[in-house]
């Protein structure tokens, strides 16, 4: 797959992990105007209930024209312990949650200032979790009207599960609450890593992805 440029995200959505890895050249914008709503502070988890958001609460320091780059997160908020609560009632008893929490449970006992600097020590985390020996990626020094690759930064959003300029078949794997409410599909990529474990390389990498042009 030629290059991408995709949003930065809060643990990104099986599909954005998909498309990242499968590319020979990923870059992550940061210097767009920040859009609301949008998989860039926020992450989708399976629950006892269905499935559940978690957010990082942000400060938009210039308001409607802050960059990415310059969001704020805001930590007069307990989000940490909130989020880390979260995924440990919603999967710790998954078969790789143990296998894997000393990769992510340090993250949540830092403060990070920015949110890029938060999304890129997890992605950081996320690679090394994965054990990629090669991965290609960079950030944009600045914002590109007309990028010349796969347009991508909007392309994943957590009301819809189309994805804009592409399609993408995700395969059924087992999840924790899949007896209680069938298959959840593209969530967190954490909910595939620890279903999966080492397994969930091979799943991102085999994914059939598809496009228009």
């Amino acid at each position: 797959m030629k290059p991408v440029l995709l949003s930065t995200a809060y643990f990104p959505p099986v599909s954005w992990m998909a498309v990242a890895l499968q590319s020979e050249n990923t870059g992550i914008e940061i210097h767009e105007t920040y859009p609301k709503q949008t998989f860039r502070n926020r992450c989708v988890i399976a629950t006892s209930s269905g499935t559940s958001g978690l957010t990082v609460p942000v400060i938009r320091i210039n308001g409607n024209h802050t960059q990415t780059c310059d969001i704020a997160i805001d930590n007069s908020k307990s989000w940490q312990l909130q989020h880390w609560r979260s995924i440990i009632t919603s999967y710790n008893k998954t078969p790789y949650f143990l296998f894997y929490r000393d990769h992510f449970e340090p993250l949540y006992y830092k403060k990070h200032e920015r949110l890029i600097d938060l999304n890129q020590e997890l992605l950081a985390v996320l690679i090394q979790a994965f054990q990629i020996d090669t991965f290609k990626i960079y950030y944009t020094s600045q914002y590109d009207f007309n990028p010349e690759c796969y347009d991508f930064r909007n392309s994943f959003q957590p009301t819809s599960k189309s994805h804009e300029g592409f399609t993408i078949n995700l395969p059924r794997y087992i999840q924790a609450f899949e007896m209680r409410h069938g298959f959840l599909n593209d969530l967190s990529i954490i909910d595939l890593l620890f279903n999966l474990g080492p397994d969930a390389l091979t799943y991102l990498k085999t994914a059939d992805i598809s496009f228009p042009y």
